[in-house]
């Protein structure tokens, strides 16, 4: 029987009272406490594993190479059969070839022609390369010195039986692939893929394939979340629009939580009159409201509907975009299994300037040229155009800054924040 991992807590995303602007670093450290894995474990063949989280360590079943074999194509021998260079050996008759191994032991002061990846028969633990010998057919001679053991791999010098692969929680790659397959593995004990559902919400928006008319706003940000969720080795489920009404989302919530593990709305995040998934939330869910001290973004709700987590993003693409990688990405993470997900990032020197004010952080478009971070030249968060321009964020630290070409600067490149990556160091 599979265990089930419990339900989060309704208090998981309650922050302290009395925080007016919570900084991202506080918010993420929250998330990681409090959330844990709710994704239920299943069992699949190995050529279905790539991108799927490992729900158990996994060790060797067998050593790789499980039999000491040919590394060349050449002739081998017992190394103590050798004397004074030139050496000279009579040839046993046949070969052994990788799938056909020479029958019975090679008996001593012989050679045997072998190729690569033979598995070297008993009496022979030393291989001369084929283009380093002369041969008239019934025997071969080489110049020495040689090396005891030369040409050839040993048996488990790559994995020994038993030796540790991979923790649990590690997202499975094809080069990951290719070393459970040759340890002896054909199933794998995985996360189920987290079902993450994708809700837009307000009047103004449309399904980006139903715009009619100027005035409606072609649905930018459900594009673009199930983009991410799917480079996330996750499940997107469309769940549609809902219009700015009460019944509407309660509909859609309800629905969501019957289809999905967790959920991602954009719109409705603030307080304003119109905002009615945070008054819905907040009287008929557990929410919390958090006001981030980031750039762009700030309004970004939290909570639970019918126990199923559930993140309420800004309704402005580009604050979406941003919230969604800096604090989406690492809690989804956490609840599929693979543990938190620190974006890595790297410093580059600036090749812009700018004074930047203290209170919040800050995450400008950028892209590296020349060695060098040039940011998209609005900060604007409705300018989508430099989402597509950049190719990660810079991030700037909540005090105030200084910068001037050649400031040294943390970039995270979209290629780290697109996908998600699993080391040791991770905790599950």
């Amino acid at each position: 029987m599979t265990l089930k991992p419990p339900p989060l807590s309704n208090d998981c995303f309650a922050l302290p009272s009395g925080v007016d602007w919570t900084p991202v670093d506080v918010a993420l450290s929250h998330l990681r406490r409090h959330l844990h894995v709710i994704a239920d474990i299943e069992t699949i063949p190995l050529d279905t594993g790539l991108g799927r989280i490992l729900a158990t360590p996994l060790a060797a079943l067998r050593a790789h190479p499980p039999l000491a074999n040919a590394a060349v194509d050449g002739y081998g021998f017992a190394y103590q059969s050798l004397g004074q260079s030139p050496h000279r050996l009579p040839l046993a008759q046949g070969r052994a070839a990788a799938g056909q191994p020479f029958a019975g032991a090679l008996p001593p002061g012989q050679a045997l022609r072998i190729l690569t990846g033979a598995s070297l028969p008993k009496g022979m633990d030393t291989i001369v390369l084929a283009e380093d010998t002369s041969t008239d057919g019934a025997q071969i001679a080489f110049q020495g010195p040689l090396k005891h053991g030369a040409n050839t791999r040993q048996a488990g010098e790559d994995c020994q039986e038993q030796d540790h692969l991979f923790p649990a929680g590690h997202i499975l790659r094809a080069q990951d692939l290719a070393l459970l397959a040759a340890t002896g593995h054909a199933k794998l004990t995985v996360r189920k893929r987290l079902k993450v559902g994708v809700l837009s919400t307000g009047d103004e928006v449309v399904p980006h394939d139903q715009v009619e008319r100027y005035d409606q706003i072609p649905d930018a940000n459900g594009p673009m979340l199930r983009a991410l969720i799917t480079g996330w080795h996750m499940d997107p489920i469309p769940l549609g629009h809902a219009s700015d009404d009460k019944d509407s989302l309660r509909v859609h919530l309800d629905d969501a939580c019957q289809r999905c593990d967790a959920i991602l709305t954009s719109g409705g995040a603030s307080t304003g009159d119109e905002d009615h998934l945070s008054a819905l939330l907040q009287a008929h869910g557990h929410h919390a409201l958090w006001r981030i001290a980031i750039k762009p973004g700030r309004p970004l709700g939290m909570g639970l509907w019918q126990g199923c987590p559930l993140f309420t993003l800004p309704g402005n693409p580009v604050a979406a975009f941003v919230t969604a990688l800096i604090f989406a990405r690492p809690a989804l993470s956490l609840l599929a299994g693979a543990g938190w997900q620190e974006p890595r990032g790297y410093t580059l020197p600036a090749a812009f300037d700018k004074q930047k004010k203290a209170g919040r952080r800050e995450y400008l478009r950028a892209r590296v040229r020349d060695g060098q971070l040039e940011v998209f030249g609005s900060e604007g968060s409705g300018r989508i155009s430099g989402l597509s321009w950049s190719d990660g964020l810079v991030e700037l630290p909540d005090a105030a800054q200084t910068i001037q070409r050649g400031t040294m600067l943390r970039y995270l490149p979209y290629a780290e924040l697109f996908s998600l990556f699993r080391s040791e160091n991770n905790s599950a």
